[in-house]
């Protein structure tokens, strides 16, 4: 398996031989891998005798919400002053699957204000050193997988249990769409056969993650791919675009949008997809391409983004219009690449 840092480990372990008092923290929007992460690491650290609470920026995906420990999750926007007092009394912060703090959002200078140890987990490249720990390997599938070769790296693959394995089998098998990307390496289905040893069901966590989409969600995927899907065959692109106005009259939920940029990738000669979301202040977006297009480099270019080669994400202050535009007109300067 990838080998963490032996000194990063070792002093990890010196911090955490007496009883502490610990906040995980994940990324605004959390998707499978970043609560899968939070939660296994969180049952993890509570074997161990520790004071342990997750903390999120925002709710995340009902479809999320069986997951054991989930009743545990404090969502900052919600419950905002007990979050920052846990944040002020952390002796040890770990920060999972973001790379960057804004990501955290409006946790953001409540952790940079605290003198607690902070230790990063992440899979994607590391862009700012924030953290007095990094532990980050960006070959690795996910963030769920780091953290079982972390808790491995620090001796305690006996604290592992059927709970703790059924997040991070969640969490791996969120962040590669059910093994259909980011998931090139033995190690990640060496990993995978180790989780089911512990009894997990896997056919039941593919259906909670996969079939568990409320009727709405699904009349708004049909409508995106019926009436706001656009290809550019010239450029081997499609993308997706949603109003405000669209996602009200579907009666959007937080996750009812997820995995829709990976449909136009099913169309023939397509290597690139991207879907946009109106905000209220922003437009959000998510690109996912086939081959060797590098989506991140993309994003991180022209959209204030970031993530995998892949699969990555990025923000537009413009508004919908002028960021389809935008997309569109960029399209000329990467045809070297779209065409590869």
């Amino acid at each position: 398996m990838g080998q963490i840092p032996p000194s990063s480990i070792d002093e990890i372990k010196k911090i955490l031989a007496s009883s502490r008092k610990i906040v995980i923290i994940t990324h605004d929007n959390p998707d499978g891998d970043a609560i899968g992460s939070s939660l296994g690491l969180y049952q993890f650290f509570c074997r161990e005798g520790h004071n342990v609470n997750v903390v999120t920026p925002n709710m995340y995906p009902e479809f999320l919400h069986w997951l054991p420990g989930n009743e545990k999750v404090i969502i900052f926007s919600e419950q905002k002053d007990y979050a920052v007092k846990l944040i002020k009394e952390a002796e040890i912060i770990f920060n999972l699957d973001f790379n960057e703090f804004n990501r955290i959002r409006k946790i953001e200078p409540y952790v940079k204000k605290v003198k607690a140890v902070k230790v990063l987990i992440d899979h994607h490249p590391v862009k700012e050193s924030f953290a007095d720990y990094i532990i980050s390997d960006i070959s690795v599938s996910s963030t769920a997988e780091l953290i079982f070769k972390f808790i491995i790296n620090l001796g305690k693959k006996n604290c592992i249990d059927k709970s703790i394995a059924e997040c991070l089998f969640t969490g791996i098998m969120a962040d590669t769409g059910c093994f259909s990307f980011n998931s090139s390496q033995e190690d990640t289905f060496r990993i995978v056969s180790e989780l089911l040893t512990y009894g997990i069901e896997k056919d039941k966590i593919y259906r909670n993650l996969y079939d568990n989409f409320s009727e709405d969600r699904m009349k708004l995927l049909g409508y995106c791919l019926n009436k706001k899907m656009v290809v550019i065959p010239d450029y081997r692109t499609a993308y997706l675009s949603l109003t405000k106005d669209e996602l009200k009259q579907y009666n959007f939920k937080i996750g009812d949008t997820e995995g829709f940029v990976n449909f136009p990738l099913s169309i023939k000669d397509i290597i690139f997809s991207a879907l946009f979301i109106e905000k209220t202040n922003h437009v959000k977006i998510s690109f996912r391409s086939k081959g060797t297009f590098k989506v991140n480099k993309f994003s991180e270019n022209n959209f204030n983004g970031g993530g995998h080669k892949n699969a990555a994400g990025g923000e537009s202050n413009l508004n919908l219009e002028k960021t389809i535009n935008k997309f569109i007109d960029l399209l000329p300067e990467y045809i070297k690449y779209l065409k590869e």
